[in-house]
């Protein structure tokens, strides 16, 4: 037997695992409680629950990696305080956030979690860790094509310059 096998959970986490961990839980936190913010925002009752998808499985996820993180005697990251409701009508036009805007955020922050995920599955080297964030990656493209389709079915997507072929007489 190698000198990591058997039981992953036995196996110490090396120092790229830890501060990759470490860092998702504190981005996740941040992105929860921006969210809970952009629910304020928002108009569009689709996107007020795509907003609070992405806030009930981020929550999740940091409750997952921070089991992991206590159980190797870790500490955790600061967590930012929960966000109170606010009506839409309250925020003064020009402060507001607009949903394309929210929305566009929202696909990026999808975009930025999907190659996170893939980085912290490729330098893992305990499975149980590369298989919880191949969990969140299929979660992530899950809501991110739900983001895609709801971008597009509201207009609010913007391609970048569409490619056309040539002609044959060009």
């Amino acid at each position: 037997m190698g000198i990591l096998s058997g039981n992953p959970t036995d196996e110490p986490m090396h120092y790229g695992e830890v501060f990759s961990l470490w860092t998702f839980v504190l981005t996740t936190k941040g992105l929860v409680a921006g969210y809970q913010t952009s629910l304020n925002h928002t108009g569009d009752s689709d996107l007020h629950k795509l907003l609070e998808e992405a806030i009930t499985g981020g929550q999740q996820e940091v409750k997952q990696v921070e089991t992991l993180l206590k159980e190797n005697g870790i500490g955790l990251p600061p967590t930012p305080p929960d966000r109170p409701k606010a009506s839409l009508e309250d925020i003064p036009a020009g402060a507001r956030i607009q949903d394309p805007e929210i929305a566009a955020s929202l696909s990026k922050d999808i975009a930025a979690g999907l190659v996170t995920c893939s980085q912290i599955m490729g330098q893992s080297i305990r499975e149980d860790i590369a298989m919880m964030f191949g969990q969140f990656h299929i979660q992530k493209a899950t809501l991110g094509g739900k983001s895609l389709k709801l971008n597009k079915e509201k207009g609010w997507l913007v391609p970048p310059p569409l490619h056309h072929n040539k002609s044959e007489n060009s």
